[in-house]
């Protein structure tokens, strides 16, 4: 028996690995008798902070992941496809949806053994892998400080509102994508200057959530938008207000800012507002986000909120494997082993069961190739700077550099710029990847 604690998008991908290569599993899920602040149902793989797996580019990091991630058969990847909404150039789902045909398949699975109870200290007679995520349970987490004798960290994450589609003013707002790329997937709220201003002064002094924990830091990737604001006037417009590509149809002219909102519900009767996660209380934000054109009269399904995330302190703990050095027969997996993204955690489950499976064969451990995305992901974890550490999502810059030769720089720059060099450099990635990528699962007799 294997032993996953947690249905989240890690633990879900790695029980139906484990499954399908014959395992029989356990998954302990405490929800719904224990719950988290940021979770609402009792369905595996719930998605709470936004519905995106991010960019579909296929040179992207996040393109290369997908495509690393769907040759070795992803679970979470084909439920997504079956679930997806329009957004651009983008995979994002109908959350609803997406979470249900997870569980079912999960739930379905002979191999699979679904428990409800919430575990303080694990049974590690059995190969177990942690996949509680960065809402981990206070016990939890305090065993897990304790057995590897390091604690956790911890930083505060927020969440995005959601308004129904019906209550946006289309008579101001448009639809289309960035550059339409894709297609015209996005809403579309534009600001001249002076709505900008008046926006930005009642968000500046809008009512925040007291944080219980002041000297628990952000993370910078998924700042709250008025601690954004709090940077500079200007940090919006070249952040998630920024308007370039976005050509208004009434004017022919991208407007001062812009607030984009992309759809979250497979019927599209729901719209959240791409990049506003907020700690505003929620009289507040009723008050600000209708000052944006076009949410004059915005009907909100979900306000957004502040939450504190844990991860550990994965250099100090973890090998390139996932496993845990001074514990054995424990791996962790998805946010709470320092990935940080739905799609970077799903990797990360998947991951761990391969590592898992091959540990219950008496197989040497081999970690993927630093060349894939999901090798640079996981060589990261283990090998970057203790001292400072952050949870880190796929990126084409933890991949070892391309080889001087392998490129005309010179000669893409005068044929197509800078875009050019850098679609060129990551079909070269994509390239080095899954041909490594396929060689590695071939010495492993993992060929299809």
């Amino acid at each position: 028996m294997i032993h996953i604690i947690g249905a989240g998008l890690a633990g879900s991908e790695a029980a139906w690995q484990l499954a399908s290569r014959g395992h029989s599993v356990q998954i302990t899920e405490m929800r719904p008798q224990w719950t988290t602040p940021a979770h609402t149902t009792d369905r595996a793989a719930e998605m709470v902070c936004s519905n995106s797996f991010k960019s579909d580019d296929p040179n992207s990091a996040t393109g290369i992941l997908k495509a690393e991630m769907h040759r070795m058969d992803s679970l979470i990847l084909r439920c997504a496809e079956a679930t997806r909404v329009p957004a651009g150039n983008s995979l994002a789902v109908d959350r609803d949806l997406f979470s249900s045909a997870v569980t079912e398949t999960l739930k379905n699975h002979p191999n699979i053994a679904w428990v409800e109870a919430q575990v303080s200290v694990p049974n590690l007679r059995h190969p177990t892998i942690l996949a509680t995520g960065p809402l981990t349970s206070d016990p939890l987490a305090e065993w897990l400080a304790r057995i590897t004798g390091s604690g956790c960290l911890h930083f505060y994450d927020a969440i995005a509102p959601i308004v129904e589609r019906d209550s946006i003013d289309m008579e101001i707002a448009w639809k289309a994508s960035r550059y339409d790329k894709g297609g015209a997937d996005f809403i579309n709220c534009p600001l001249d200057q002076l709505q900008y201003d008046a926006f930005l002064d009642a968000l500046l002094s809008a009512e925040r959530v007291p944080l219980h924990e002041v000297d628990t830091p952000y993370f910078e990737a998924c700042l709250p938008i008025e601690v954004m604001a709090d940077r500079g006037r200007e940090t919006l417009r070249h952040g998630p207000m920024k308007p370039v590509g976005l050509d208004n149809p009434r004017t022919g002219r991208w407007p001062h800012a812009i607030v984009q909102l992309r759809q979250d519900t497979l019927a599209g009767e729901h719209f959240n507002l791409v990049g506003f996660q907020t700690r505003l209380k929620w009289g507040a934000q009723k008050e600000v986000f209708r000052l944006i054109p076009g949410l004059a009269h915005a009907e909100f399904a979900r306000f957004g909120s502040i939450h504190r995330n844990t991860y550990l302190q994965a250099p100090s703990l973890l090998d390139a494997t996932l496993a845990v050095k001074p514990v054995p027969n424990l791996w962790v997996a998805g946010q709470l082993a320092g990935v940080e993204g739905y799609l970077e955690s799903a990797a990360a489950g998947l991951a761990a069961a391969h590592f898992v499976d091959r540990a219950t064969r008496g197989e040497a451990p081999l970690p993927f190739p630093r060349d894939t995305v999901l090798g640079s992901l996981l060589h990261y974890l283990a090998h970057s700077s203790s001292k400072d550490f952050g949870p880190t999502n796929a990126m084409l810059g933890l991949l070892p550099a391309i080889p001087e030769d392998a490129l005309d720089v010179r000669g893409l720059k005068r044929a197509g710029g800078l875009r050019a060099v850098k679609a060129a450099k990551g079909e070269v990635h994509r390239k080095r990847a899954l041909t490594s990528l396929e060689r590695h699962l071939g010495s492993l007799g993992q060929v299809r």
